[in-house]
Formats: structure tokens, C-alpha cells, sequence
């Protein structure tokens, strides 16, 4: 697989279309770290490590309905393996003046964009969620 992070939301909007409430991806640190931030600001209820039945580990996601509609709206891939996208702390974007988050991979760990700002840090952008 090239694209981990793209597999793991992918895996998510798939899941939610079809009004799943949990949802397995296989387990890394970077994918646990984009579903910390996601918890954190409110998008999903939250994760738990496991197995799947060959033993290989992975991460059991439960996703938000809001009134039998998906919390997350949009989930879009910036940086992708062919084109990386990195960006100083003045340029994060806002995602849909500021009711969106964007995650960023920095020095610091994987942070939302305002955590990123108020840390003064840049990376690279990883995806945008509404």
C-alpha cells in the first residue's frame, strides 16, 4: 500500500456513506495519530487496538452520527505520495473559515492546523476535514 493515511480515510467516508458505526483499518502509529486529532476535535467517538484473524493488528474505529447524519462532512488528502504539500504556520490553510480542521504533520507530532499556529510550527498537511 502507498497511501496509508489515504486508505484510512477512504476507509472512513466508504463507511460512513453506508451508515456503518465502526469501521477497521490495519493499525500503524501515523494512522492512530490522524484518528488522536480527529478524536480531539470531535469527529469520531474514538478507536481501540486489535487483531483481525490472521493476528495482524489494527484499529477499530467508531464513527459520530449527528441525528442519523455523519459528523464528518468532507475528508480530503492534501499531501499525497506523489506530490507532498508543507506549509510554514502562517500559510496553514483554513478549512471553510475556520469551522473545518486541517491536520499537519510537524516536528511536534500530528496536530490540527490551529494547534500547529499557536505552536509556531509548519509541516506538511496531511487532510482536510469539515
Amino acid at each position: 500500500m502507498n497511501d496509508p493515511i489515504g486508505d484510512l480515510l477512504t476507509r472512513i467516508r466508504n463507511a460512513q456513506m453506508r451508515g456503518k458505526g465502526t469501521v477497521s483499518t490495519p493499525a500503524s502509529k501515523l494512522r492512530a495519530w490522524v484518528l488522536d486529532v480527529l478524536k480531539d476535535e470531535g469527529y469520531i467517538r474514538g478507536y481501540e487496538k486489535g487483531t483481525d484473524a490472521k493476528g495482524h493488528p489494527t484499529l477499530e474505529v467508531e464513527l459520530k452520527y449527528y441525528e442519523g447524519v455523519p459528523v464528518i462532512r468532507e475528508l480530503k488528502r492534501v499531501s499525497k505520495p506523489g506530490r507532498r504539500v508543507y506549509m510554514a504556520s502562517d500559510d496553514l490553510p483554513q478549512v471553510r473559515q475556520g469551522l473545518g480542521v486541517s491536520i499537519v504533520s510537524t516536528s511536534k507530532g500530528v496536530m490540527s492546523d490551529a494547534n500547529a499556529r499557536s505552536a509556531n510550527v509548519g509541516g506538511e498537511v496531511l487532510c482536510t476535514v469539515f
